[in-house]
């Protein structure tokens, strides 16, 4: 099995000041749900894992964020895709659980769940978080400059070796082009 796991906010939907916290706000970015689609097609299945503090904070119920995830569910089914699974964390920073992301917890949960070696996977984030994430895990880390990640690029040094591009589709567009025969 081939596995990519997104980070949601940024990478698949526009980031917005604070959480989206009804469907209304969930907005996919341009190209996102098509490149999700474009990967199911090439044999990946394609997981979410999110932090979700604003159920921590009392600002989104678990309805409202089922509400939100049911709208991305069905925009990606009408580009043609799917999403396999949504994995997020509840907690805010206080808590210091070990599934919010910079921590590895949501990558090892669905390596269990999957049975896939997370050597394989890469995990496609704008946050410094997503590439901390999946760096504990072993997974491939890979950036969008969509959301944070023009920002996460400016203002953190080290992450030169990461695979930087411009948005979810671009990256896509990458992993799937053939390679050239000489």
């Amino acid at each position: 099995m081939k596995l990519i796991v997104l980070d949601r906010d940024g990478v698949i939907n526009l980031d917005v000041d604070g959480p989206i916290v009804s469907p209304v706000a969930w907005e996919p970015i341009e190209g996102s749900l098509d490149a999700i689609a474009r990967l199911n097609q090439a044999g990946y299945q394609v997981s979410v894992a999110t932090n979700q503090s604003g159920l921590a904070r009392g600002v989104l119920t678990t309805q409202d964020l089922h509400s939100i995830h049911q709208k991305m569910h069905e925009q990606v089914i009408q580009a043609g895709g799917r999403i396999d699974a949504v994995i997020f964390c509840p907690h805010s920073d206080s808590d210091e659980c070990d599934c919010r992301k910079p921590a590895p917890g949501m990558l090892y949960s669905l390596s269990e769940r999957l049975d896939i070696d997370l050597t394989k996977v890469f995990v496609v984030g704008d946050s410094l978080k997503d590439v901390q994430a999946a760096m504990a895990a072993a997974a491939m880390p890979v950036l969008v400059k969509t959301g944070k990640g023009e920002q996460t690029l400016e203002s953190n040094k080290g992450l030169e070796h990461i695979p930087a591009y411009n948005d979810l589709a671009h990256f896509v567009d990458v992993l799937l082009a053939p390679e050239d025969e000489d």
